[in-house]
C-alpha cells in the first residue's frame, strides 16, 4: 500500500513526486533533495554546494541550480528572498505546514520561526480583502541576539 503523503517524509514525497511527472532518476538531483533535506530551512544553493562538496560529492553549482529551479515549478521547495539579493530554499512540506523568517540585518543570521496568532490574522486578513489569498511569507527584519549585545 502506498505511503499517504501526511506521513511520508519530504524526501520520499519529493521522489515520488517526481517520478510521477516522469523525471527519471538522477543522482545530482538526488544529492540536491538529501542536502537540502539535510540543512533544512532558509539555504541558498550555494550552502547546498558546500555540504555536498564536504562529503565528496562533484555535483556543481549549475546543476544544483537546474535542480532546485525543477523543485520550485513542481512546488516542492518554497524559495524565497530575505533582501540580501540571494535566493533561499526549504523543502516545502506535503502537508502545508509553514514558518516565517527573521532576518538579523546585521550579520544576516536567519532563523525560522511560527506564530498561530499570525496565521489567524492572516486569515482574517484574507476575509476582508478581495483578492483569493493562496500563498504568504512573512519576512522580519531586526538584530539577533549576539549582535544586539556586541554594542
Amino acid at each position: 500500500m502506498d505511503i499517504t503523503t501526511a506521513t511520508c517524509t519530504w524526501t520520499e514525497h519529493t521522489l515520488r513526486t517526481l517520478a510521477r511527472a516522469g523525471y527519471r532518476s538522477s543522482g545530482a538531483r538526488a544529492e540536491v533533495i538529501d542536502g537540502l533535506a539535510e540543512l533544512g530551512c532558509s539555504v541558498t544553493a550555494r550552502e547546498i554546494a558546500d555540504l555536498l562538496r564536504e562529503k565528496g560529492s562533484g555535483v556543481g553549482l549549475a546543476s544544483i541550480y537546474r535542480a532546485l529551479d525543477l523543485l520550485d515549478r513542481l512546488s516542492l521547495v518554497q524559495r524565497f528572498e530575505v533582501g540580501e539579493g540571494v535566493a533561499r530554499y526549504e523543502p516545502a512540506h506535503p502537508g502545508g505546514e509553514h514558518h516565517h523568517h527573521i532576518v538579523c540585518g546585521t550579520c544576516g543570521k536567519v532563523e525560522g520561526f511560527e506564530d498561530e496568532g499570525l496565521e489567524q490574522a492572516i486569515h482574517r486578513l484574507s476575509d476582508r480583502v478581495s483578492f483569493a489569498v493562496a500563498a504568504h511569507d512573512v519576512t522580519l527584519h531586526g538584530e539577533c541576539p549576539g549582535c544586539r549585545g556586541a554594542d
